[in-house]
């Protein structure tokens, strides 16, 4: 391994396209941890349990999370049954779910976001919105998917950080202002998460691993959009890939 040099796993997802299907990810996800967290992404195929997950790990100094357009399948936490046409991953369901259980029992810094950051409420026994939009007294958070990318990830509300969570000690102020690209969120809090900012209705934005031996953060918002120029996301890639050099040094 190069020296100073930390390699990241960044989840993919299972997309069909011409009678095909590829492992692709957003390449915002994989510019962001080179760029920004300054470590060397590599794409993890969604291969469920044909993926050597303890091999891997062997050589990961952190693993990245992170969103898709498709939702997780709503057997994972007992929710109703997705409307027609609502966009699954099984293959990713069975890749991540497992992933990230045995991310935190190594102690692998982990950064979750989007569908990243749902998929940990859920392998901690919470429970999702599938339309938060519908529920009573919430936000419609979702983004106008037609627009330009630009207009689809412009910042749209302020969050408020829990004061003494990890991302209160990254921000200057109690409030920041982030983007939101979601129809899906938190409904009910996982056990053993703690939780780091709330959106203007209530909703849960961040949580972070409670008493986790590495870092293991998750956001609703895609901090990965423009992370090179926006400073709080700058921070938070920053954070993540301070603590994959501190378990590349120690590995």
């Amino acid at each position: 391994m190069s020296i100073g040099k930390a390699f990241v796993g960044v989840s993919t997802c299972r997309m069909p396209k011409n009678g095909n299907e590829y492992d692709s990810v957003s390449r915002y996800y994989s510019e962001a941890s080179a760029n920004v967290a300054q470590v060397i992404p590599l794409g993890i195929p969604a291969l469920g349990d044909q993926l050597d997950s303890d091999a891997l790990l062997d050589h990961l100094d952190g693993m990245l999370f992170t969103g898709s357009p498709s939702n997780v399948e709503p057997r994972h936490y007992a929710g109703e049954q997705s409307d027609e046409g609502t966009l699954h991953d099984p293959a990713r369901d069975a890749t991540t779910l497992p992933l990230i259980k045995k991310v935190l029992e190594r102690g692998i810094p982990m950064l979750a976001i989007c569908r990243g950051y749902q998929e940990l409420n859920v392998v901690f026994g919470g429970t999702l919105f599938q339309k938060v939009q519908d529920q009573p007294g919430k936000m419609d958070h979702r983004a106008d998917m037609t627009g330009a990318i630009e207009d689809r990830f412009a910042l749209a509300h302020d969050i408020e950080l829990v004061s003494g969570g990890i991302l209160a000690g990254l921000s200057n102020g109690p409030t920041v202002k982030v983007n939101s690209v979601h129809a899906q969120g938190i409904d009910r809090l996982g056990e053993g998460l703690s939780i780091e900012a709330y959106a203007p209705d209530g909703l849960v934005e961040a949580v972070s691993v409670s008493g986790a031996s590495a870092f293991a953060l998750a956001v609703q918002w895609h901090p990965e959009w423009n992370a090179s120029d926006n400073e709080f996301s700058n921070k938070i890639f920053k954070a993540f890939g301070d603590a994959c050099r501190e378990r590349a040094r120690k590995r």
